[in-house]
């Protein structure tokens, strides 16, 4: 089973650039986007449904902004849209999934970049969804939070720590929530199969960085240790060049 998250940053843009040749050629079973900036009425969804896809979608109230989708050829047997608090479901930040054995949730955590407001406002869904989650897992052990975390685990997912060290994605604070979460029994599950550096998922768009793989990971599929056996391979899809991300890659037995 092969899932995919994608922060495409803008599904219409994405679209206009080749999005849908290659969602048929990787043909993930479940994918999870991820800024998505549209309405579910301001597209074509039947495009999505003609491949097999039902479509799960769940926007921000503040037209083109945020959002978060999942497709899933698997029908699942309930939907949850958001975490309970108004705050961040206006913005569209979680969408669940929940299938017989496991449960899928597309997550686009805020970004902090603009200011100590939005940043404060992070650290603050920081905090609200390790306590939903935790919370989560009371009655579904089986979860993959997959998504845009917008922070840098570690030195080795960031191509300048040293310069980035003051920079929202990268702050002290921001990695140790992320120290947190996988200590509280989450896989980070690319870097379970994958020690290797200079591997990223979002560029910038300015000084051709891309092209020079000046990135930074902030792009997880992170999964319960209960999902642990499962877990086949997770790979990062750079080739694929819609958005300022690129995708990520689980396969599950």
């Amino acid at each position: 089973m092969k899932i995919v998250s994608y922060n495409v940053n803008g599904i219409r843009a994405a679209m206009n650039k080749g999005f849908l040749d290659w969602l048929k050629q990787t043909d993930p079973e479940v994918i999870g986007l991820q800024e998505v900036k549209a309405m579910e009425d301001q597209i074509d969804t039947s495009i999505f449904k003609d491949l097999g896809y039902k479509v799960y979608w769940y926007p921000a109230q503040k037209k083109g902004y945020s959002g978060v989708a999942i497709l899933s050829k698997i029908t699942p047997k309930s939907i949850h849209h958001g975490m309970g608090l108004q705050k961040y479901d206006d913005e569209g930040r979680l969408l669940e999934i929940e299938f017989e054995d496991f449960s899928f949730l597309s997550a686009y955590f805020p970004s902090g970049t603009t200011g100590d407001i939005r940043q404060t406002f992070k650290y603050e869904f920081l905090d609200d969804i390790y306590g939903y989650i935790k919370d989560l897992r009371r009655t579904k052990p089986n979860l993959i939070l997959s998504g845009d975390y917008n922070i840098c685990h570690k030195a080795i997912d960031i191509h300048n720590p040293v310069s980035n060290k003051n920079s929202s994605g990268f702050l002290p604070e921001e990695r140790v929530w992320m120290d947190k979460f996988t200590e509280s029994g989450f896989i980070d599950t690319f870097r379970h199969f994958n020690p290797e550096p200079h591997q990223y998922t979002w560029w910038s768009y300015r000084a051709n960085a891309r092209a020079k793989n000046l990135g930074w990971r902030i792009d997880y599929h992170m999964a319960t240790k209960d999902m642990e056996n499962r877990l086949k391979r997770s790979v990062i899809l750079p080739e694929a060049k819609h958005s300022d991300h690129c995708p990520i890659l689980v396969e599950l037995n």
